[in-house]
């Protein structure tokens, strides 16, 4: 009679596999990359000889893809050199090391990936190459204009709010930002003079973070084609192999006050009243159900404490199948702010922004997005 494993066990089981299924996504980067080549060239060669003669130009770019390809994959090797121990609590080196580039039964270097994991392989492994557009979006000089979009309005809503004039020592002043992505907007909150703390679930964009915030002391150092898996809507093959430098500024000289915190949101965050101020930046419509956002903000928030809200509404739950999801239009999800006991201070809708765009695309993807600015009333406010 087999025995059941308390919850406890099951969880951690399931956190271990997934850490092992991320790491293994970077290391098999490169290859399943390449998959998208081969394909190309191969449909070339079935080609008739003249149109063989007609893209030769091409074909010398996609051997040019494939040297992007290997600089991106030194990248992403770096990025997973030491993540075994980068938590303080879990030590995945044994897990790591049962589990590494032999875990699909195969030699990294000459292989081929079974098709039973190919699928989810290839699933986990675009998430590594969206890593790689968001090291330029957050942490390159490619990437200022979409900062200047995104994360410029809530820097200068906080200075508004708590002006230098009468703030001169900000280090008491505790801002939040969920779903921090590799960062860059809680570090230059940090950089302010606030004490401010990111938080991030995914194991991809940790381990990005962790990289950068931690081994890279110099800018402009390491250099990413992030454009290489695009293979539409290009003006030139140039375009597509569009080099970036990071980062722009070397981020381990401005980390007093400043840390991530790895995990889910709701779970981390349940102190009350703690917070002076909670920014997020495309990141509301990252839950199943955003009134657990709204309402978990409002009581980690200090009374007197403000929410900073800058993003679209693409409620990323919404199509997925087995999930639950509710997607509110804004106008809802403004009297849902306000219910839960939210005084909206400031708000404005169609603020253009972009997200981890290709700038030389022939197609661009801009949202409209939401600004909003809420204060959680002083105890005095509601007598």
């Amino acid at each position: 009679m087999s025995s059941i494993a308390p919850a406890e066990e099951i969880d951690e089981a399931k956190e271990r596999a997934h850490f092992r299924a991320v790491v293994n996504a970077f290391k098999y980067y490169k290859l399943c990359s390449l998959d998208r080549i081969h394909k190309s060239e191969n449909i070339i060669s079935m080609l008739p000889a003249k149109h063989h003669k007609r893209l030769e130009k091409y074909r010398n770019y996609l051997t040019e893809f494939k040297r992007c390809l290997d600089a991106n994959n030194s990248i992403v090797h770096l990025i997973i050199k030491d993540v075994d121990t980068m938590f303080e609590n879990v030590d995945h080196s044994i897990d790591l090391m049962t589990n590494g580039t032999e875990s699909f039964g195969c030699n990294y270097n000459n292989c081929e990936i079974p098709s039973q994991t190919q699928h989810k392989m290839q699933h986990d492994v675009e998430k590594v190459q969206s890593v790689l557009k968001n090291i330029v979006r957050d942490w390159s000089e490619a990437g200022a204009a979409e900062r200047e979009q995104c994360y410029k309005p809530i820097l200068d809503e906080l200075d508004y709010r708590y002006p230098v004039e009468k703030f001169s020592d900000r280090s008491h002043i505790k801002v939040l930002v969920p779903g921090a992505g590799l960062g860059r907007l809680a570090w230059e909150i940090a950089a302010k003079g606030y004490c401010c703390q990111g938080n991030e679930f995914s194991l991809f964009m940790l381990f990005a973070s962790h990289f950068i915030l931690n081994k890279c002391p110099e800018a402009n150092k390491h250099t990413v084609y992030p454009w290489v898996h695009q293979y539409v809507n290009h003006l030139t093959s140039e375009h597509q192999i569009q080099a970036a430098t990071f980062p722009d500024v070397p981020p381990t000289t401005r980390q007093s006050h400043f840390s991530i915190a790895a995990g889910d949101f709701l779970k981390v965050y349940t102190e009350l009243d703690e917070w002076y101020c909670v920014a997020t930046c495309f990141f509301i419509d990252c839950a199943p159900n955003v009134i657990e956002y709204i309402e978990r903000i409002y009581a980690i928030l200090r009374p007197g404490g403000f929410w900073i809200n800058l993003g679209p509404l693409l409620y990323h739950y919404s199509d997925m199948p087995n999930e639950i999801s509710i997607e509110p239009p804004y106008d809802v999800l403004l009297d849902i702010i306000t219910d839960v006991g939210f005084e909206i201070r400031k708000e404005k809708t169609g603020v253009k922004t972009k997200y981890a765009q290709n700038p030389n695309s022939m197609m661009q993807h801009e949202y409209n997005s939401v600004f909003f600015v809420c204060r959680k009333p002083e105890l005095e406010d509601t007598f």
